[in-house]
């Protein structure tokens, strides 16, 4: 049997576009002499689809789809994540689901069993979950259909198994008709090292259930999520024989009488470099963000420095350069090589660029607040006000232009609080959010090997935030080759400041890292969402409150 595996990008809600999408997909799958097409989770309303689930009007328009979806499905077999009722009295009224179709009819369904609630993840907040994992058979091919979590809980690969039961051991190794085919509907968020990891798993439990397995997981970017697809098939001794692109819509046809025998030749993983998978990832979260929520264009305040460089090559990539509009707004504080390195990569790029002087706005700002502030010596207030100058007429042009305005701090600023609340942290998406600032510069200097973009001396001066003469990072922070395993170990891996301390770093730096870090829990909460690339980057993932007192050890 011919079997397709199809990687879609929906839009959250938008029924009939995805709808259309998925039926286009199966037309191409009966072009291509598929008997079976496999599509993602909730691949008919997309996920996460949140709060909406509370809204019986979206149920119903959901129910309306799937149901017109039942009808497309002539001469083919369609297996496809969608939300159905519980109709038990008690529980919660959803269940995350499966629907395996063909010739207008529901041949089988299965609901997932487990439902994770972590890190982004918030399912048990709609969802009941499955009951029990039965196989179920489709022309002579015994399958055992598991949704995204299913997976991912066996007791070889996890010190900690969060749930009480394992679908995959259920499926494989209780029923009296053993599956001969695992299949597993994700939608599986993308962060650095996630496609190491989860190859990993699935190669164990394929060599340790003696099993193939087709997965098919969603694609594009929801928000601050980013999907990566990379949908594959993989045989019974754990290796991969096909996989879909990356970061895009795409199908593989799969033979299973290929997979069952062992007898599908290897895929030939060209191996991307992880820089390159977070470079992807990142230009698909600025396109679909971007044109999911309406817009077309995009503006950029360009400091002459590396994030908003960097910024700018991934919107242009993202975009197309006709769509990105680069704009300088020099003070009498900025040096002349500031303005020339933003000029320089607006050419290289091939993208609009603007010059707006923001000295008589920083004036008449001092002016108007000269009275009150009488007596006091100058301080960060004054230099925060060219910040706030440049967010306003940023601000303005995206208004008045209908253009997305981009935010170009990085995480080790935002984790530190190196930023100004409605200055340079002012924008609609917040591109690098979750991308240190030393990966900033080695995600720079990787597109530079590709093509010259990033002007040489963007990546040698001393970064700062120019807000006053002589300024550099590292006269207010530790250097970012120090600060950034800091960052990760308290923030990525929750290890306490005595433990990170312990790793060879100095108390004092260490300790006014974490004071940084809690203190500005404000800044962040109002903060413009962020591409999430990192195992924890600030936003849904991670909850702290705002009003705390918390000290290590000391309560």
């Amino acid at each position: 049997m011919r079997i397709a595996l199809i990687q879609t990008n929906p839009l959250i809600g938008d029924f009939h576009r995805n709808l259309a999408n998925i039926v286009a997909w199966i037309d191409r799958a009966r072009e291509a002499n598929c008997e079976l097409s496999i599509f993602p989770e909730l691949a008919i309303c997309g996920y996460p689809p949140q709060d909406l689930l509370e809204r019986p009007a979206f149920l119903a328009d959901l129910q309306r789809a799937t149901n017109r979806l039942v009808t497309e499905t002539h001469g083919i077999g369609v297996l496809c994540g969608t939300i159905l009722p519980n109709p038990e009295a008690s529980g919660k009224p959803l269940y995350n689901s499966a629907i395996l179709l063909e010739n207008g009819k529901i041949l089988f369904t299965t609901h997932k069993r487990l439902l994770p609630c972590y890190d982004v993840f918030d399912e048990t907040r709609y969802f009941e979950p499955g009951r029990q994992s039965v196989p179920c058979t489709y022309k002579g091919l015994t399958l055992g259909l598991t949704i995204c979590e299913d997976i991912w809980n066996d007791k070889d690969l996890f010190a900690r198994q969060l749930y009480a039961t394992n679908p995959v051991t259920d499926l494989l190794e209780n029923t009296a008709a053993r599956p001969e085919l695992l299949i597993n509907l994700a939608a599986s968020p993308y962060h650095l090292g996630k496609a190491r990891r989860k190859n990993a798993i699935f190669s164990h439990l394929c060599t340790k259930h003696n099993v193939p397995l087709l997965y098919v997981n969603q694609t594009g970017g929801q928000d601050a999520l980013l999907f990566d697809g990379r949908s594959l098939a993989m045989d019974r001794a754990g290796r991969i024989v096909a996989q879909a692109a990356a970061c895009r819509e795409d199908m593989v046809v799969v033979d299973s009488a290929a997979l069952l025998a062992g007898s599908a030749a290897p895929f030939a993983d060209p191996a991307a470099d992880e820089t390159d998978t977070v470079l992807g990832a990142l230009t698909m979260g600025i396109r679909d963000y971007v044109r999911k929520c309406g817009f077309a264009q995009v503006i950029i305040g360009l400091s002459g420095g590396i994030d908003s460089a960097l910024t700018a090559v991934l919107a242009s990539r993202a975009l197309g350069p006709d769509n990105v509009l680069g704009v300088a707004l020099p003070s009498t504080i900025s040096a002349p090589e500031s303005e020339a390195d933003a000029r320089e990569l607006a050419a290289n790029l091939g993208i609009d660029f603007k010059v707006i002087p923001i000295s008589a706005v920083v004036e008449s700002f001092q002016t108007t607040l000269a009275p009150l502030f009488a007596g006091r010596p100058p301080d960060i207030t004054e230099q925060n006000l060219q910040a706030r100058a440049r967010g306003n007429l940023l601000m303005a042009l995206a208004n008045k232009f209908n253009r997305l305005l981009l935010s170009t701090g990085n995480k080790s600023e935002m984790a530190v609080g190196y930023c100004t609340l409605y200055g340079d942290m002012s924008g609609g998406l917040a591109v690098i959010a979750d991308v240190p600032k030393t990966m900033v510069y080695r995600l720079a200097r990787h597109i530079n090997q590709e093509r010259p973009m990033i002007p040489a001396r963007t990546l040698t001066r001393p970064p700062t935030a120019e807000l006053a003469p002589g300024q550099r990072d590292d006269d207010d922070l530790p250097p970012y080759d120090l600060l950034d395993p800091i960052l990760a170990a308290y923030l990525e891996e929750n290890k306490s400041i005595a433990e990170i301390i312990a790793m060879g770093f100095d108390q004092a730096v260490v300790e006014d890292v974490v004071r940084r870090i809690r203190r500005n829990e404000y800044k962040r909460k109002q903060a413009a969402i962020g591409l999430k690339v990192t195992t924890k980057a600030f936003g849904h993932g991670r909850r702290y409150p705002i009003c705390e007192n918390y000290q290590e050890g000391g309560n």
